[in-house]
């Protein structure tokens, strides 16, 4: 009898236990286990997780945003930045203001699960999986790229390889083992992730414009490579950048057509931006600061900053208007819309293959510089300067 018992314990547990397992294997009303390529591919679209650089503390740092001065009232990061406040402590502050880090860290989630579960990914060729994971890798390298530079030291060729960086996560699960590695061994693992992306196939046209393109993997390059210093290769993948896409967006034209609220001090009309998703210089769109939810307006800039643009730049001329509202005077943005903040443009290309042009220019012959810095001066100055 007391066998019989026992067995018919074991026997009820394992139907208890295949139940729980059954149980447990069922997806819950409403949601979906990602297993097809364009369940997956859809985390590229996620644009609020995937698509913002948030820095706005850079800017504040660098006098390029404005802040109220009802703002600078209170003990903030912000106004330690802004005011260049060296004796605030900014290790406490920062715990208030860790937007960059963690939604940076969660793009690199997004992009580590895609590249962890795509190879197995369902309804998909082999080309297709290698494209997202190409994407991906171009996303998560340029995540690096801000995180590195923003939290660590900078570029040093000395000193790279004994410079701590910030920590290296390759995994999408939660708590899975991570190291903070050296500067050196960050920049090494984003131009081989880089590499390896334009190596997969990434397209010279992209499936959209929130998916970076070949251009965009050479653009990104170029920018690492003027970072380290290393001015011959800078200089090479900003013109295979520029072989994909070299077009200029004319923002004389867009003065003329828009000069009636532009030349008049008291309009404040908020105009199309057109450095929109549409925007001709767009190897790859990233929002930075903006929001991919809803449009938002121009940022609002300092007078100092704003007196440092050159005379008839047509570009900001067509961007900011100087203004005084009670006890703050700035230029206030008259954009609207959705901006590429945070990715990669042709513009940056041309101005990066100036900067190498000059650098390694011979015999003080600038001509070939002047030649790229002009091709945008040509679309930014106004001809009766």
């Amino acid at each position: 009898m007391k066998k019989n018992s026992i067995l018919l314990i074991m026997i009820l547990a394992c139907i208890s236990l295949g139940s729980c397992d059954d149980y447990l294997n069922i997806v819950p009303k409403g949601k979906k286990v990602p297993s097809t390529l364009a369940d997956f591919e859809a985390f590229l679209r996620d644009e609020y997780t995937i698509g913002q650089t948030p820095i706005y503390n850079a800017l504040y740092l660098l006098n390029d945003q404005y802040v109220w001065k009802s703002s600078l009232n209170n003990m903030t990061l912000t106004r330690a930045n802004y005011l260049w406040d060296e004796s605030a402590d900014r290790i406490t502050l920062n715990k208030a203001d860790e937007g960059t880090y963690y939604l940076l860290y969660a793009a690199i989630s997004s992009c580590n699960l895609i590249l962890e579960n795509v190879p197995t990914a369902t309804e998909a060729t082999d080309a297709q999986r290698r494209e997202i994971m190409a994407y991906a890798k171009v996303i998560r390298s340029l995540c690096y790229f801000v995180l590195v530079n923003y939290y660590a030291d900078t570029y040093e060729a000395a000193t790279a390889a004994t410079t701590s960086g910030v920590p290296l996560i390759t995994s999408s699960i939660i708590n899975a083992p991570s190291r903070q590695v050296t500067v050196q061994e960050l920049y090494d693992f984003i131009i081989q992730n880089i590499k390896e992306a334009i190596e997969q196939g990434l397209p010279q046209q992209s499936m959209t414009v929130i998916h970076p393109n070949l251009g965009a993997g050479y653009a990104l390059l170029a920018r690492i490579y003027l970072q380290m210093a290393n001015y011959p290769e800078a200089l090479r993948y900003a013109g295979l950048a520029l072989a994909q896409n070299d077009e200029l967006y004319d923002w004389n034209d867009y003065y003329n057509r828009y000069s009636d609220i532009i030349e008049d001090p008291e309009k404040f009309d908020k105009l199309p931006t057109p450095t929109d998703y549409a925007y001709v210089e767009n190897y790859y769109f990233r929002h930075g600061n903006g929001s991919s939810n809803y449009a938002t307006a121009e940022i609002t800039i300092p007078v100092e900053r704003a007196e440092r643009f050159e005379e008839g730049d047509a570009r900001f001329l067509s961007r900011w208007k100087r203004r005084t509202v009670n006890q703050d005077t700035y230029y206030t943005g008259i954009g609207s819309g959705y901006f590429n903040w945070g990715g990669l443009t042709t513009c940056e290309m041309y101005l990066i293959k100036a900067e190498c042009l000059a650098r390694q220019a011979g015999n003080n012959d600038f001509s070939k510089a002047m030649d790229a810095l002009n091709a945008v001066r040509r679309t930014r100055i106004r001809p009766d300067v």
